[in-house]
């Protein structure tokens, strides 16, 4: 078996785009990343792992421990964007799933024992748990961070007690996924009210200003995005995006909260409310930043470049 050194290693499969962004900024800086495509495990790539830490090996070659390894995706489920996943789930969907816990807990297990170690991921498994939102809100909360009046349940009567104690409010999904509505008064209704029996769903008061999307690599702010739409959820009902300056006040709470979080890197969506200050939406473990460079006409993969390659010289 043969060692393999790599200073930087890219998480995700060579079709993603955002791999390839990533993969291409690094070559035009002088470094050429080991690219492990977590999309061929377990088909077309053998994973091997020993007792000890240090002990990783990639189609028999061992992985030296990485200075910084950028993170897209494990493709954890067949839900995971990009896996195409549904003849399986047809075939056997109980088997699929299970094989899909097994290939992710190897990987994950890959990545942790390169953080372990020492290696800078961005961002790391251990976030996971701080993704979920309903305790990420609440995490940000406790810290003193502003956050939407926000609520998370099955029951129907918590529901009417919250709209009427808040007034017009939105409700989307706990996990995401689906867009982002508005609570009307026929939602309240006990045909359509009770099918929270089915699954819990999440509810925040509705803010009303601007729509902004914060990138923030290493304690540093990268820029700031307001997205200008008419819909309550403008994704996909974007009509511009433009790059804004926001208060340095609202710049420390990006940093707190992605410090908060665990996140080296990170896309957050803020909204503001009728008051002009704006709530910390959510924070994404592994934000997309192509379509937004292009509209806006900002860099971002290029500080995170310049991030990961920060790290081999420490």
């Amino acid at each position: 078996m043969t060692n393999l050194d790599t200073s930087i290693v890219v998480v995700g499969s060579p079709d993603d785009l955002h791999v390839q962004s990533v993969t291409e900024g690094l070559r035009a800086r002088g470094h050429e990343p080991y690219v492990f495509d977590t999309q061929r495990f377990p088909e077309e790539m053998t994973v091997s792992l020993g007792e000890q830490g240090a002990s990783i090996f990639v189609d028999g070659q061992q992985i030296a421990r990485p200075a910084a390894v950028y993170l897209r995706s494990l493709y954890q489920s067949p839900g995971a964007y990009g896996v195409d996943a549904d003849k399986a789930m047809q075939d056997n969907w109980r088997r699929t799933l299970l094989a899909f816990r097994e290939r992710s807990t190897l990987m994950s297990a890959v990545l942790l024992r390169w953080e372990e170690a020492g290696t800078a991921v961005y961002n790391s498994p251990r976030a996971s748990a701080n993704i979920t939102k309903p305790f990420q809100l609440a995490l940000l909360r406790d810290a003193g961070l502003p956050v939407p009046r926000s609520l998370w349940t099955n029951d129907p009567e918590a529901v009417r007690r919250f709209h009427a104690e808040v007034g017009d409010c939105i409700y989307k999904p706990v996990a995401g996924g689906a867009r982002t509505r508005k609570l009307e008064a026929k939602d309240l209704e006990a045909d359509r009210i009770e099918r929270l029996s089915a699954a819990p769903v999440c509810f925040q008061e509705l803010l009303t200003g601007d729509d902004v999307r914060v990138y923030v690599i290493d304690d540093q702010v990268i820029c700031a995005l307001r997205i200008v739409t008419d819909e309550i959820d403008f994704r996909q009902a974007e009509e511009r995006i433009e790059a804004i300056e926001i208060s340095d006040e609202v710049k420390d709470q990006c940093v707190r909260a992605a410090k908060l979080v665990g996140l080296r890197y990170t896309g957050m969506d803020i909204k503001a409310g009728a008051d002009g200050n704006y709530r910390v939406l959510e924070l994404n473990a592994s934000a997309m930043f192509r379509g937004f460079e292009g509209r806006a006409n900002v860099d971002i993969c290029g500080p995170l470049c310049d991030a990961l390659i920060a790290q081999t010289k420490r």
